[in-house]
């Protein structure tokens, strides 16, 4: 059976059993990690988004697999070397999935740039993971429009969220534009997207990208002028 690093870099991403056992499997619709997150959304005085500040915070089981893992020295803690180690493996790992975010401008993907701080942390026993973004190109808040921010795993395997609406930050909201945080009601959902969802979701959710549609997000719309 492959260890860590390599099912890491598996199609699954980050992703093992409750029972610590390293195999790849099949992504299923229900999740076995578990993370909370929290977002911290930056706008600059003329409405640019100007970065996104994540942190996840894993759980027990799958925190303590990593240090399994990781502490080459076997005392049950990870120092600066390993961490950085960990760091880069989750980073490459999780790269293909766009870093589990999920960036919308009036319903349309944003193309964010990869981040080139993303780092692994332990606290209270807790895996933590640290890292900011941006998108690719200049994105404005712009009159009339709707911006969403939030984060998902398209596998269906890790199940990322914030556990607090206060998990979800605004910093810098210009004038004119509000912001809730939306978390969408299962059933409401398949039903409002129902023309977009082919027979290969419902068959297979982790095989799409469609998840992202019971993600808890960050939305902010700014009034049209006039």
């Amino acid at each position: 059976m492959p260890d860590l690093r390599t099912w890491l870099k598996s199609p699954l991403g980050l992703a093992v059993t409750l029972t610590a056992v390293f195999a790849p499997v099949a992504a299923q619709a229900h999740p076995h990690v578990f993370a909370d997150a929290r977002l911290e959304l930056t706008i600059t005085p003329d409405g640019t988004v100007e970065k996104l500040a994540h942190i996840w915070r894993f759980d027990d089981v799958f925190s303590s697999t990593v240090l399994m893992e990781f502490d080459k020295n076997g005392d049950l803690q990870l120092d600066k070397n390993e961490l950085i180690d960990l760091g880069h493996v989750i980073n490459s790992s999780i790269a293909e999935f766009k870093y589990f975010q999920t960036v919308l401008a009036d319903g349309k993907d944003v193309r964010m740039a990869r981040p080139q701080d993303l780092a692994a942390d332990f606290t209270d026993n807790h895996l933590l993971i640290v890292f900011t973004s941006k998108p690719e190109k200049p994105l404005k808040l712009e009159p009339g429009h709707t911006v969403s921010f939030g984060v998902y795993d398209p596998t269906f395997y890790t199940a990322i969220d914030y556990v607090n609406d206060s998990e979800l930050v605004i910093k810098g909201l210009p004038e004119g534009c509000t912001s809730k945080v939306i978390r969408p009601n299962p059933d409401e959902a398949l039903a409002q997207n129902q023309a977009t969802l082919t027979d290969a979701f419902f068959n297979d959710p982790a095989g799409t990208d469609m998840s992202k549609i019971f993600a808890t997000r960050l939305e902010v719309t700014c009034a049209p002028k006039g």
